[in-house]
């Protein structure tokens, strides 16, 4: 077990009887079906106003788009020459070129078959989506996808400011539904078996009840740093919206960061299966002193961090396409 985590020590304790993979409490009896089931279905029914998420910010360049494939629709998105993000669909009204290929001059982006420049105002037949760039994710609305309520602006979660956080965002393509995507991550009780070499001493200490009035799980849990040193941390999993799911830490070190998983829907592959797109904001704050320099040395962290949330959605997306791959044949016992 480690000792509780106390304001001003330092952040990594020693696990001091560390518990062998195999010894560990099983977590089967309390990871019950109907609970997840509910959980997602009250994701699922919540609104989203019809805004996707497509990608980090920091993907967006000078010189192309950024092309995506939302719910079997080509995007893309790119800022105009006053910066300003904007999007629209990613085929040339004129004879169908991907503009995902072509390049933007200027804030202007310049087919690049015939040179139909499109500025992100109606054009040609071209009409924008309207795009939301929060500083950390960009998004876009798609009404026809989306048939809800369409609102002005996305439903992004609260989160530490960009400007003193430290952030990194995954994006990871599985076979399997939106809704997979979120079970997982409704599913807390799986962390410390699935994903040994990352948590530790997970307890799962809170979970919505039969009425649903605290629609939350509460996790005490040891993110594993090398050998017996951890880092405790108790973490709060809410959904607050379709495709969203978002982990914030409430005690221990870093309390406040937030880690935002979105899944998006692409479309069907060759072989008529569903892909999606999880995209996955990390957004880590800390009052201690030597956070700063954390944010200064962010180009070298953000690589590890991104390198981190893979290694997990390996594992994660094998869980999702798993499970899709067995509602899709009727064979899922939950």
């Amino acid at each position: 077990m480690t000792r509780p985590l106390r304001r001003g020590h330092p952040p990594l304790r020693l696990r001091r009887a560390p518990v062998r993979w195999e010894h560990q409490r099983p977590t089967w009896r309390e990871a019950r079906p109907g609970v997840i089931a509910k959980a997602l279905g009250r994701a699922r029914s919540r609104p989203s106003g019809n805004w996707y998420v497509v990608g980090a910010s920091r993907d967006l360049r000078d010189d192309r788009p950024l092309a995506r494939t939302v719910a079997g629709r080509e995007v893309v998105l790119w800022r105009n020459a006053a910066g300003r993000l904007v999007a629209g669909p990613g085929v040339c009204p004129h004879l169908g070129a991907p503009l995902g290929d072509s390049p933007v001059r200027c804030g202007t982006l310049v087919c690049h078959w015939h040179g139909l420049a499109l500025t992100g105002a109606p054009s040609a037949g071209w009409r924008p989506f309207p795009a939301h760039d929060d500083g950390v994710l960009v998004w876009v609305r798609l009404d026809e996808a989306g048939r809800e309520e369409p609102t002005d602006r996305p439903p992004v979660p609260v989160r530490p400011a960009p400007a003193g956080a430290l952030t990194a965002v995954y994006t990871g393509l599985g076979t399997c539904e939106p809704e997979d995507v979120v079970a997982n991550r409704l599913d807390p009780w799986h962390g410390a078996w699935f994903h040994p070499y990352a948590f530790v001493d997970l307890a799962v200490v809170g979970s919505p009840g039969p009425g649903g009035e605290d629609d939350s799980f509460t996790v005490d849990v040891s993110f594993r740093v090398a050998g017996r040193l951890v880092v405790p941390v108790r973490a709060v999993f809410t959904a607050p919206g379709p495709r969203t799911v978002l982990m914030r830490i409430t005690e221990g070190e870093g309390v406040g960061s937030v880690v935002e998983t979105h899944a998006t829907p692409v479309g069907a592959d060759a072989a008529g299966r569903p892909r999606t797109a999880v995209v996955e904001a990390v957004v880590a704050a800390s009052e201690r002193p030597g956070f700063a320099a954390a944010r200064r040395a962010a180009p070298l962290l953000r690589p590890v961090m991104r390198a981190v949330s893979g290694r997990l959605w390996r594992d994660d997306l094998a869980y999702a396409e798993r499970r899709w791959a067995l509602r899709a044949t009727g064979r899922f016992p939950g």
